[in-house]
């Protein structure tokens, strides 16, 4: 498993981002030229042909101080004579200040970076204690590809908070209390009255071993489900099952922790095989118990009266533009609800762990839901004034058919299957590709490789799209080795690897492969290498895009927004690419030149291995 290394986790650095650095310099020299330093903004260029960054405060100040922006810009440029950070500063009608900076100052960047932690990503002093709520499955059923955006955009999301410094807990919250369990035991009491689950006399032991698999408890809830909506008096017997097991009644309590027990190991293998992982397992069943004395607390505070017989909370406020209706506590049966179960569970998240945020990933839909349960919580005041309550509601995973993805047949896909179809096409692709270059690769290795990416192809091609956002999961075009797609990012890396392991094994005169580069000999050599002034533009276009890893970080961690980092190491990608095609790296005789080369690269495969890590995949060590 490849993470990011422990000497980049855990120090602060002091290193400003990049653009920080050249508007710190620009304002100098706005104030240098009479002007408000406050004008020195600083943005990429918008025209790369024309020019790196740009800075249009002559604009803004033309008003202020009355004066064309052209001559404002003129002032500042010539204060930038002697700059150590530009190399060109061109004051341009009406009044725009073209930038470019210099290949000493990049240089200089990135080797402050290489031996920074966190590449010098700046943070916060004092991180967020955050819990992130994510997954979402319920008990007795088999995942489906429903579930996959939750998992795969939760993860990352949790990853890149504990990147930036926070202390980050990740919850499933299962679905475990409600219907589909009293669904489960009614049939299971149908096929197998003889069980002593059932027995309302039997007083000894029940049985350690589960009276189903979890084939067959995949099989039962289905069918359970489809007889309760056909047939009243079946739904009526289920819902019986369901008061009986909340009530406690032995047999049905001993039934349900076996379901439990049976549906988190699997549920755990699943998720296993996706690379998401959570600390805690817990799910509504937890929360049980707190809920008669929330209730009694909301209606004691005067924040809970009865409507039409059931218990509900005014959540509207005045600056409503559309109808926010009230928070449903308690149904007129005196039944909880989902909200009942949410607001428990975030007093529960309060008591234990005090956060100063709480994350939920569901789909967009419940939008409204979750703007009533975050409003319910503060009036109610279960949460402190200043917890931060966030909702990140993602879009719906589409056929090429432009609808809900389903399989051929039309029914919704098991997660299991999905995975298992791309990794069938990636195994495809890569003893293709072997082939195509003309050699022999191991049927395990190619397996184990196959696994590696096409987890990367699922990941990538979910979490590239903006997380609100429908998508089409696209097979074809996922597991490609070119564009925007997880294999190429590997690819990418694995190239990388491969030049490093040439040269370590050309300067140790040994036989070193790509997994061999954390190996002391390996290290000797690609070590305390520094990166020199570019030499042509695509080198230098390469340093531009590494000396953004802060930026882009920054706006990750701030937006949850995985989204950024795909788009960042795309672009990364195609730059090392572009740098790579144009360069004979490995056949260079300037050892200088070739050192800083290797330095280079050495810092673009750090920063895409740590990308990808926070995006939940990894790289294998060849395609």
């Amino acid at each position: 498993m490849y993470g990011i290394p422990q000497h980049r986790i855990g120090k602060e650095s002091d290193m400003q981002k990049i653009l920080d650095c050249i508007s710190a310099e620009m304002q100098s020299a706005f104030e240098k030229a009479g002007y408000d330093g406050a004008l020195g903004r600083v943005t990429v260029s918008n025209r790369p042909d024309l020019c790196e960054y740009q800075c249009n405060g002559a604009m803004a100040g033309a008003k202020q101080y009355h004066k064309a922006p052209l001559m404002i810009a003129q002032d500042v440029a010539a204060a930038l004579t002697d700059s150590t950070i530009f190399s060109e500063v061109s004051a341009v009608a009406p009044g725009f200040l073209n930038l470019k900076v210099k290949e000493s100052f990049l240089a200089d960047y990135l080797n402050q970076m290489a031996a920074a932690d966190r590449f010098g990503m700046e943070l916060e002093k004092g991180n967020k204690k955050v819990v992130i709520d994510y997954g979402g499955p319920n008990v007795a059923k088999p995942l489906h590809v429903g579930h996959l955006r939750s998992a795969i955009i939760g993860e990352s999301i949790k990853r890149i908070l504990r990147y930036a410094g926070d202390e980050v807990i990740g919850d499933i919250h299962m679905g475990d209390w409600g219907l589909q369990m009293g669904l489960v035991i009614y049939e299971l009491s149908l096929r197998q009255p003889d069980l002593v689950y059932f027995d309302e006399n039997y007083t000894g032991e029940y049985p350690e071993e589960a009276p189903f698999t979890i084939s067959e408890l995949e099989e039962i809830y289905p069918t359970a489900s489809g007889k309760s909506k056909e047939d009243p008096a079946y739904k009526e017997k289920a819902m019986e099952a369901t008061f009986k097991l909340q009530s406690g009644v032995p047999g049905y309590r001993a039934l349900w922790q076996h379901m439990m027990k049976v549906s988190v190991a699997d549920l755990k293998r699943n998720y296993d095989n996706l690379d998401v992982h959570f600390d805690l397992w817990r799910g509504e069943s937890d929360v049980q118990d707190m809920i008669p004395g929330m209730v009694q607390y909301m209606k004691d505070g005067g924040f809970a009266y009865y409507s039409d017989g059931a218990l509900v909370v005014d959540v509207k406020e005045e600056t409503d533009t559309k109808e926010v209706p009230p928070c449903m506590i308690l149904k007129s049966d005196g039944a909880s609800l989902y909200n009942t179960t949410d607001l428990a569970t975030i007093s529960e998240r309060m008591e234990e762990f005090n956060p100063d945020q709480l994350v939920y990933l569901t789909d967009k839909r419940q939008n409204l839901y979750f703007e009533q349960v975050f409003r319910c919580a503060r009036k109610t005041k279960l949460v402190e004034a200043d917890t931060d309550l966030v909702h990140i509601g993602f879009g719906t995973m589409n056929g090429t058919d432009g609808k809900p993805y389903k399989t051929r047949s039309g029914g919704v896909p098991r997660l299991e299957s999905l995975i298992a179809e791309i990794n069938e096409e990636m195994l495809r692709k890569i003893k293709e590709n072997a082939a195509s270059k003309g050699y022999d690769i191991d049927e395990k290795e190619a397996e184990e490789t196959a696994k590696i990416v096409g987890l990367a192809a699922i990941k990538y091609g979910d979490l590239s799209n903006q997380a609100s956002k429908d998508y089409i999961f696209d097979l074809d075009r996922f597991t490609s080795f070119e564009g925007d797609t997880g294999p190429y990012i590997l690819y990418t890396i694995v190239r990388i690897k491969s030049i490093l392991a040439k040269y370590a094994s050309k300067k140790t005169a040994g036989e070193l492969q790509a997994a061999d580069l954390q190996s002391e000999a390996a290290q000797a050599v690609l070590s305390g290498l520094k990166v020199s002034e570019a030499k042509s533009t695509g080198e230098k276009e390469l340093m531009m895009q590494v000396a953004r890893f802060g930026t882009m970080m920054e706006a990750a961690y701030e937006e949850c927004a995985p989204h950024r980092v795909c788009a960042y190491i795309y672009d990364l990608s195609n730059a090392f690419n572009g740098f790579y095609h144009d360069t004979k790296i490995l056949t260079e005789e300037d050892d200088t030149k070739q050192a800083s080369w290797i330095a280079l690269l050495k810092l673009v495969k750090e920063i895409l291995e740590t990308c990808i890590q926070v995006l939940g995949f990894e790289a294998p060590d060849r395609m």
